[in-house]
C-alpha cells in the first residue's frame, strides 16, 4: 500500500494486488482512428467525438488563480493557500480530461477487435506556438498509451502506422494522392468525384492501411526503435501493439493529381 499527496493537497492510497483481467470476445471489427483539435477523434465508421477543451473550459477562472498567486508574498500562509487553490484547478481539469480519454478508450477497444491510429510526434507538434495549448489539451498521447495497455488487457489489437502515411490526402475510393491539401480546407473533391470530408476520409485511410499492415507485414518500420538504433525494419508486435509503415506504400505507387 503507497499513501501520497499531490500538490493540491489531496491523499490518495495505492494498492498492489494481484488479479486476471478477463479477455473479451472477438468481434468481427475493426475502427481507423484520426485525432484532430475541433472534434477530438473521428473514427472511420464517420463518427467524431467532439473535443471537450477542458483547460479552456477553465482557463479563465485558472488565470484568475495565478494572478491571485501572484501577488501573494513569497513564504507566506497566504501564498501557499493560493498555489493550493491554483493546484486544484489544474487537478480539476486533469481529473475531468482524464475519466473522459478513459471512457473514449474503453468504448474502443470494447467495440473493435482492431484499432489503427498514426503514431503522430507529437512532442515536435507542440513547438507550434498557435496549436501548442490546443494540442495539449487534447492529450492524443495519453489516449494512445491508454489504448496501448487496454488493448493488451483485453486482448484487442492496436496498430500504429507510419506517421508520414498520406491519410489526409489520399482518396479512400480510388487512392488517388493529391499534391496538397491546406488545414483549412475541410472537405475536398477528388477527379473520380468522390467528396470527402477531411477528417473522415483519413481515419477510413488509418484503417485500410492498418489492416494491410496487419494483414501481409509488408513495409513494417518500428518508427521509435528503428530510428534510435539502427536496426533492420522488422515487424515488432509487443503488447497487442503492432508499429509500422503502410504496406500500401510499397506494394504499388499511387496516382497523383493536382489540387
Amino acid at each position: 500500500m503507497t499513501v501520497s499527496r499531490d500538490a493540491a493537497g489531496r491523499w490518495f492510497v495505492s494498492l498492489l494486488c494481484q488479479d486476471t483481467i478477463a479477455r473479451l470476445d472477438s468481434v468481427d471489427r475493426a475502427v481507423g482512428v484520426d485525432v484532430g483539435i475541433t472534434s477530438l477523434v473521428t473514427l472511420s465508421t464517420g463518427e467524431k467525438v467532439a473535443n471537450p477543451q477542458h483547460e479552456r473550459r477553465d482557463r479563465e477562472r485558472l488565470a484568475r488563480a495565478q494572478r491571485d498567486l501572484a501577488r501573494k508574498v513569497k513564504g507566506s500562509a497566504n501564498r501557499d493557500k493560493a498555489r493550493r487553490r491554483v493546484a486544484r484547478i489544474h487537478a480539476r481539469i486533469a481529473d475531468r480530461r482524464r475519466d473522459f480519454l478513459h471512457k473514449l478508450s474503453a468504448r474502443l477497444v470494447r467495440e473493435n477487435q482492431t484499432v489503427v491510429i498514426e503514431d503522430l510526434n507529437v512532442r515536435a507538434m507542440v513547438s507550434n506556438r498557435s496549436l501548442a495549448r490546443a494540442i495539449s489539451d487534447a492529450a492524443w498521447r495519453e489516449l494512445r498509451t491508454m489504448l496501448e495497455y487496454k488493448s493488451d488487457w483485453y486482448g484487442r489489437e492496436l496498430i500504429v502506422i507510419d506517421r508520414w502515411y498520406p491519410s489526409s490526402r489520399t482518396c479512400s475510393i480510388c487512392q488517388a494522392v493529391r499534391e496538397k491539401l491546406p488545414l483549412n480546407v475541410r472537405e475536398w473533391v477528388c477527379g473520380c468525384g468522390a467528396r470527402h470530408d477531411r477528417d473522415v476520409n483519413a481515419a477510413r485511410n488509418i484503417v485500410a492501411a492498418g489492416l494491410a499492415v496487419s494483414a501481409c507485414g509488408a513495409g513494417v518500420r518500428p518508427q521509435r526503435e528503428s530510428s534510435r538504433t539502427g536496426r533492420s525494419a522488422t515487424k515488432q508486435e509487443s503488447h497487442g501493439v503492432i508499429c509500422g509503415a503502410s504496406a500500401l506504400r510499397r506494394e504499388a505507387k499511387p496516382r497523383t493529381m493536382s489540387p
